[in-house]
């Protein structure tokens, strides 16, 4: 992977891992009866699909929304797939749809607009407000994750979030990606999606500073209109710190979102690591790429 610059990265999903390639996707998951299904699905990145879209931090808003595309599908499919293992008849598409507005509500209100509502009423400098706001959002983050991390069903997703980040640190520190290489590599990694949001959250105080303290509706619409510069901002750094390990520096920057890291994952079982080896075994069979496990 280090060798054409190309990054292998996932996400857990439930009883399984999905990695994203060059050219698609493949999911892992262990099924009910204790085997394991593997799918590959085509996928053609948006920025791959016109090279403005491919430019230092525009590209981080694209990115960001083939992840949260690709992320859905395989964290549905994997939802279907858990149901009927368990003799459930799977989610409609409506009560997916009644799922992602609930998501939808709990973020815009719990991350952006009730921070603001807390300090409101302070006559404080601009950009003390836009700190104290910053951290107040930090602060609803960091206990939601352990919120959730106490659910018996999210710690098991979060061992496999483990799972991924021991395989995808094997692959790129040895090349092997095989269960015994990837046993003893770590469950944290710097390109992590919690790291990201941790930057995102970070950028955020910085970005919006210079907008100042309007009232909050304006303030609202400031903070939307300025997340592709906040998520391009973020993208490029945790996207340069995953690539230059040896920096101290970057290495200071995403260090907070390697420890939130210790909230959203788990050791995982060797099963569950070996779920994560096929994953990754799959994504590169769909990329033609020589299988290393």
């Amino acid at each position: 992977m280090a060798k054409d610059n190309f990054s292998y990265g996932g996400q857990a999903i439930i009883e399984g891992v999905m990695i994203r390639g060059r050219t698609g996707y493949a999911t892992a998951l262990r099924l009910a009866d204790g085997g394991i299904q593997v799918a590959r699905h085509p996928w053609k990145a948006l920025t791959q699909r016109h090279r403005l879209l491919n430019l230092p931090i525009i590209r981080g808003t694209p990115a960001l929304i083939d992840t949260l595309i690709v992320g859905y599908r395989s964290l549905m499919a994997s939802a279907d797939v858990a149901a009927r293992g368990e003799g459930i008849e799977p989610p409609s598409a409506f009560q997916y749809g009644l799922s992602i507005a609930f998501a939808l509500a709990v973020v815009i209100g719990g991350f952006v607009l009730l921070p603001s509502a807390v300090i409101e009423g302070l006559h404080w400098h601009a950009l003390l407000l836009n700190f104290v706001e910053g951290l107040i959002r930090f602060c609803f983050f960091v206990l939601f994750i352990f919120g959730v991390s106490l659910m018996p069903d999210m710690r098991r997703v979060f061992q496999y979030h483990g799972a991924e980040h021991k395989v995808i640190n094997a692959f790129e520190e040895t090349g092997d990606y095989s269960e015994e290489e990837a046993a003893p590599h770590a469950t944290v990694h710097r390109r992590c999606g919690t790291s990201f949001i941790f930057m995102v959250l970070f950028i955020g105080i910085l970005v919006h500073a210079v907008a100042g303290w309007p009232v909050w509706y304006w303030r609202l619409l400031s903070r939307l209109a300025l997340l592709p510069l906040v998520a391009g901002i973020s993208y490029e750094l945790v996207k340069l710190a995953g690539r230059r390990k040896s920096s101290r520096l970057l290495g200071v920057l995403v260090a907070p979102g390697m420890w939130l890291q210790k909230i959203t994952t788990r050791e995982p079982s060797p099963e569950q690591v070996q779920v994560a080896v096929l994953a990754v075994e799959a994504a590169l069979e769909l990329d033609g790429a020589k299988s290393a496990a």
